[in-house]
């Protein structure tokens, strides 16, 4: 199933569709007028008033923000938004040929001194509607200005990244002006940033809790800033800046300029409006109309897994898939270091991205993804906001996002220009109803897959190596290499069949690529609160890993035929996985990882299923006890199904 992403409609925070049809209309600084047509408006007719301010809705144009382009424009140009000639040859030597509809709509009033509220997309070109109007303030008075060192102007951005991008896009703006640009940011040597401060700078670019550090250091005087942009503001108050955010605006003057932009407009954004913006121009964007057949088209999957088998369900569904380039987002970054070292430990080319990681690093990580040297970027999602990259293929939810519009950004990375993207949520039976609240949002059921069995996996392979064996043969017909092997072919043909030789072959190098978690049956999950209950059925109640009753073993599904379950005293307050359960199980017991069954990993204690015919054996082999994450742990029979046997 694809679902068009340009289907789901903005959302303020009640739920309502935010209507945004109105053609490109004035922003005199006086006006007040509403416009909502779809086609220019007509000047003859008496607009409609608004008491207040002005909300100013506009149709995105095809030359898009901050991106170059080569068309005529057949708006207005960055000419008639009254910029100064020496921005205006920036933007013509940058190769910028229009504004995008944010630009065109908030540039003019800024320029004028007004507050400004805005709401667009991220990539609408923000920085630019925000950045030249400072730029171009700063010019106009610097010559009855006397600030020292203090700057002029603060950008506020949610991430490193955002604030990154956002300071070298105002550097190269502002650099006929020479105007002197900051960016400072946390995770990187505060030592450098205090220095520049020191020397003088017009414009800051800082994250809040950087900016609240150098502030209590005296190092950031707030006092003469003229110019003040909260940029992806419900980024930051979604990440719990909204005390610094305070703050810092309390430390500038009343009488500042202060620009909002947030890509949403819930009613704590508004809220926060209301307070720091004075009788702000209120514009909204819509959502730039795709052409037929360039729509970004996303094939969502749901897997429904115990939270035990998280992370063995990621690896077989990446392994399947393939992505060329993908993000895979983590809760947190103990999630993301456990996820990378799984994947890497099932020979996928994986990368960890989290802010414990300095800057450095974190960059050459997104220039690796984006070089194609790796294949998975594993990240919190605070750690990839702000990051854009083109070939990416895949977005993965290890965790469902607890916002359903968390959900709607990190999947709209993917699927553009034509090309169909995938998203893959992995949705344990707590997180259900997670899911269900991004089904309403987006107005369509996310559909659900079966994670890959361990035949599934032995059976893609097989058919991958069936491939690799008839291409490598092609090539060795069309050049024979002189290495050797068809000499040792020929010598062991001498006592076994060839038929024998190359499935030997096969099974050698297939061992190489095989773990543990490979063999595990992951037991099947029926998703609480699923579409198969009536609105008054709640069904049977379950414990936290999704098996039926509420004590241990209380009408859970009985191993399967031929099979018997073992209790193992550790569960996941010991830290225990699947693959320690299968590794201990091997290495001190005759059995092999393909001979144990389901394994089900509760808070204090797991349960294993093993062939019943072997199960007295591994336990005289364990002697009743096993070491796990360095502790013994107890083996028995799971009493709860003794009787069974």
């Amino acid at each position: 199933m694809s679902i068009l992403l340009d289907q789901y409609p903005d959302l303020n925070d009640s739920g309502d569709e935010i209507t945004t049809s109105a053609a490109m209309t004035d922003t005199d600084a006086d006006a007040t007028d509403t416009v909502t047509a779809d086609a220019a408006p007509d000047t003859s007719a008496a607009p409609e008033v608004t008491p207040s301010r002005e909300a100013v809705e506009f149709e995105p144009a095809a030359v898009t923000a901050d991106e170059p382009g080569d068309d005529t424009p057949a708006g207005p140009t960055f000419a008639d938004l009254g910029l100064a000639p020496r921005l205006l040859e920036t933007l013509d030597k940058l190769g910028y040929a229009a504004p995008s509809p944010i630009q065109a709509a908030a540039i003019s009033p800024l320029i004028a001194g007004r507050d400004l509220l805005g709401q667009a997309a991220t990539g609408t070109g923000k920085t630019a509607a925000f950045a030249l109007p400072m730029l171009q303030r700063l010019a106009d008075g610097r010559t009855a200005r006397s600030r020292g060192a203090k700057p002029f102007g603060l950008v506020l951005a949610p991430t490193r990244e955002l604030a990154m991008q956002v300071g070298d896009a105002v550097a190269r703006y502002g650099a006929a002006l020479g105007a002197s640009v900051a960016c400072v940011y946390g995770g990187a040597p505060i030592g450098p940033q205090l220095g520049q401060l020191r020397r003088g700078v017009d414009i800051v670019v800082a994250t809040p809790g950087r900016a609240i550090d150098l502030v209590n250091r005296g190092a950031l005087a707030l006092d003469a800033i003229e110019v003040a942009v909260l940029d992806e503001a419900d980024e930051m108050l979604d990440m719990g800046f909204v005390e610094d955010i305070e703050t810092i605006l309390g430390a500038t003057p009343r009488g500042r300029q202060t620009v909002l932009f947030s890509a949403t407009m819930p009613g704590r954004i508004q809220s926060l409006a209301r307070t720091h913006l004075s009788d702000p121009a209120d514009i909204r964007i819509k959502k730039e109309a795709t052409p037929e057949g360039e729509a970004p088209r996303v094939r969502q999957t749901a897997y429904h897994v115990p939270r035990s088998h998280v992370t063995v369900a990621l690896g077989r569904v990446l392994e399947m898939e393939q992505p060329t380039a993908a993000i895979v987002f983590c809760r947190t970054r103990a999630d993301v270091d456990a996820v990378t070292e799984t994947l890497t430990a099932r020979g996928l080319r994986a990368e960890a991205l989290h802010g414990g990681m300095d800057q450095e690093h974190r960059t050459r990580v997104v220039e690796r993804l984006r070089a194609g040297r790796t294949e998975l970027l594993v990240a919190t999602d605070v750690a990839a906001r702000g990051l854009d990259i083109d070939s990416l293929t895949h977005v993965v939810n290890h965790d469902v996002p607890s916002s359903p519009e968390s959900y709607v950004h990190r999947i709209g990375r993917v699927g553009r220009a034509g090309r169909e993207g995938v998203a893959i949520t992995l949705v344990t039976p707590g997180s259900v109803r997670h899911l269900r609240n991004i089904e309403r949002l987006i107005g369509a059921s996310v559909p659900s897959a079966p994670v890959p069995s361990p035949e599934d996996l032995r059976t893609v392979r097989l058919a991958r190596t069936a491939l690799a064996l008839r291409e490598q043969a092609g090539q060795d017909a069309d050049t024979p290499p002189q290495d050797g092997v068809e000499q040792l072919v020929v010598e062991l043909a001498r006592d076994h069949d060839l038929a024998s030789i190359a499935a030997a072959a096969i099974r050698i190098a297939r061992a190489d690529n095989s773990v543990p978690d490979d063999e595990i049956e992951i037991p099947q999950v029926r998703s609480r609160g699923g579409r198969d209950s009536g609105p008054g059925d709640r069904g049977p109640r379950r414990d936290r890993d999704g098996r039926p009753g509420g004590a241990r073993g209380q009408g859970a599904r009985p191993p399967k035929a031929g099979a018997t379950r073992l209790f193992v005293s550790a569960g996941r307050a010991s830290g225990v996985r699947p693959q320690d359960i299968v590794g201990a199980l091997a290495n001190e017991s005759r059995l092999s990882g393909r001979d144990i069954g389901a394994i089900q990993i509760h808070e204090r204690h797991s349960l294993v299923e093993v062939p019943e015919h072997a199960a007295d054996d591994v336990l005289r082999s364990l002697r009743g006890a096993t070491t796990l994450k360095g502790r013994k742990a107890n083996v028995r029979r799971d009493r709860d199904n003794a009787g069974a046997h």
